[in-house]
């Protein structure tokens, strides 16, 4: 019943625009329970083609505590110089949370949810509305954008952006499902869904119009509207080429990129994607 009010309150005032003096704590309820993982931009929902379902209502929320809060100072001494929203700190973590956040750069903001046993490497950024399941490894340089969601057991490699999305509200997050392996300098952009135990080799790209071929079964997958870009359950997928049509391109034999999956996870893959447990 209280989720009921709260999204009523936060969908009034989001189309309205009429911003009262009470939206600021519904606000606050939104980012509290979105730091304690209560409420989640995208949820599991099987019901679902995808697997997935927005919820809509929460990312209003987090757009009107964009559109309320005020320029401040953030810091907690006189050598920062930052300056954000007054309603989307720097989320507030301690030892008793049990996430390792190695020194060198790592900032998570107010209204992302990150599990115990997580391991945050130096420098990356975790965004408003980001879910981080537990025992993940986010390795240095990388992104987790907002509403993103990873899950548990997930690692993603060095200089992995995962794209963040608030606008359109009804657009799909990224999703990263669990004991995913995400290779270094990866893009996962516009709603890509990775399911559960891919592999994504070293630099490949996902966006709204890479098409990604997989050899195994002879089809191509692709965003289709309404519809994310998929890579299956325990799919191996590496940066690929595919020739380009027309005269001049076979003239001076043009190719563009795109990810090719090769394979499906087997015993071999799972071996070599063994997280370190002596580095947790």
């Amino acid at each position: 019943m209280i989720w009921e009010l709260l999204k009523e309150e936060i969908e009034k005032s989001y189309e309205t625009g009429e911003i009262g003096p009470q939206v600021e704590s519904y606000v606050d309820s939104l980012l509290d329970n979105l730091d304690i993982g209560v409420l989640r931009a995208a949820e599991p929902d099987a019901t679902s083609s995808t697997g997935w379902r927005v919820n809509q209502w929460v990312k209003k929320g987090i757009l009107l505590a964009f559109r309320i809060g005020g320029l401040v100072k953030v810091g907690r001494d006189g050598t920062d110089r930052f300056y954000d929203k007054h309603t989307l700190p720097v989320k507030n973590i301690s030892v008793e949370d049990e996430i390792r956040i190695v020194p060198g750069g790592t900032s998570v903001r107010r209204g992302a949810y990150v599990s115990k046993g997580v391991v945050i490497m130096p420098p990356s950024y975790v965004n408003v509305g980001a879910y981080v399941d537990e025992d993940t490894m986010l390795d240095s340089h990388s992104l987790v954008g907002s509403c993103a969601q990873i899950g548990k057991r997930v690692h993603v490699s060095a200089g992995t952006q995962i794209g963040g999305v608030l606008e359109p509200v009804g657009a799909m997050p990224v999703i990263v499902e669990d004991e995913v392996m995400i290779g270094g300098n990866c893009g996962i952009y516009e709603g890509a869904i990775i399911k559960r135990r891919a592999v994504v080799g070293a630099g490949c790209i996902f966006t709204g119009s890479t098409p990604v071929y997989d050899n195994v079964n002879g089809t191509i997958l692709r965003k289709d509207k309404g519809r994310a870009l998929i890579i299956p359950e325990g799919a191996v997928v590496v940066p690929g080429s595919r020739a380009m049509s027309g005269s001049f391109a076979a003239k001076n034999q043009l190719s563009v990129y795109t990810p090719i999956i090769v394979k499906y996870r087997d015993e071999k893959t799972d071996a070599a994607t063994v997280l370190e447990e002596a580095l947790r």
